[in-house]
């Protein structure tokens, strides 16, 4: 079996690396956190010192990182990965990032004979924890291939969606859609608070009809308990909803919705929600409305 290196640790990257492991793939892992890097050798992972390290030892590599900067640095910096793998290594590009730069790091690594797909997820950390990500990849067909093994120990689906930046195209899409919805479901809440009617049975009436979602289920119930521990941070769905910005200039797309709902989430992080779970979006319709959507809240 070959082994994967896996560099990026964090709410997402650790326990898509313990599925790993549980799926007895040979890991090698890195991350300049060494608390984590305990962690996951306690799990059966070797130790890296380095992402040179890594890279050199592994068939296929996994990043699983912040943002472009990160994923840009860690791949084509010096001492990263392009410098350091063996031609014909696949890298699989878990982060959420720009698809012009995942379609960048692509170009640079085929010059060195590496290949890569962009594989963002969707579905937060209990989705990593369970191993039932929704994973939407871009790259060539028989890359994919190759990566669906490995991507079944992570992920409930995974669709290859077109060439290198579709992924995070489609992962930007997907933002998009879990943005809006979360806040449709906070300003339907506060609607109901003000009107005098319970947000929970409004929750109960609703959920199996037309209106309800995989979002609802998920973000409605911690709303109401008023819970903002974080499965998603509200400072990552700023990030991604940049780059969604961002790629809408680029491409001339109308996003109007999600211009408000990034004010919306950047509010929050002034506020000092940044770590919040993004169904904290409710705190801001709280606010604005002067209520608290949880049961037994004025």
């Amino acid at each position: 079996m070959k082994k994967i290196g896996f560099i990026g640790l964090g709410i997402m990257g650790m326990p898509m690396a313990k599925n790993l492991l549980k799926a007895n793939y040979e890991i090698i892992a890195y991350d300049i956190v060494t608390e984590a890097l305990k962690k996951i050798e306690a799990e059966g992972a070797t130790k890296a010192a380095s992402i040179s390290e890594v890279a050199k030892a592994a068939d296929t590599i996994i990043t699983m990182l912040p943002n472009s900067p990160q994923v840009e640095e860690v791949v084509l910096g010096e001492g990263g990965v392009a410098e350091n793998a063996k031609p014909g290594t696949l890298v699989i590009d878990m982060s959420s990032i720009a698809p012009l730069a995942s379609q960048k790091v692509a170009s640079e690594l085929k010059l060195k004979g590496i290949r890569m797909i962009d594989a963002p997820v969707s579905g937060g950390e209990p989705k990593a924890i369970d191993g039932t990500l929704s994973i939407m990849c871009g790259g060539e067909s028989e890359d994919f291939t190759e990566a669906k093994p490995i991507l079944d120990c992570l992920g409930a689906s995974a669709v290859l969606v077109g060439k290198n930046g579709a992924g995070n195209t489609t992962k930007l899409a997907n933002q998009v859609i879990v943005a809006a919805n979360i806040a449709a479901v906070a300003e339907a809440f506060a609607l109901a608070k003000k009107a005098g009617v319970d947000p929970q049975l409004v929750f109960d009436a609703i959920k199996g009809g037309l209106a309800g979602s995989t979002v609802m289920n998920a973000k409605a119930p911690m709303m109401l308990e008023g819970n903002t521990k974080p499965g998603f941070k509200i400072d990552l769905h700023i990030k991604d909803l940049n780059n969604v910005m961002e790629t809408g200039q680029a491409v001339e797309s109308p996003l109007p919705l999600t211009e408000q709902t990034l004010a919306m989430m950047k509010k929050l992080h002034h506020q000092g929600e940044g770590q919040s779970d993004h169904s904290a979006l409710a705190l801001y319709y709280e606010e604005l409305a002067g209520i608290k959507i949880r049961p037994g809240g004025n």
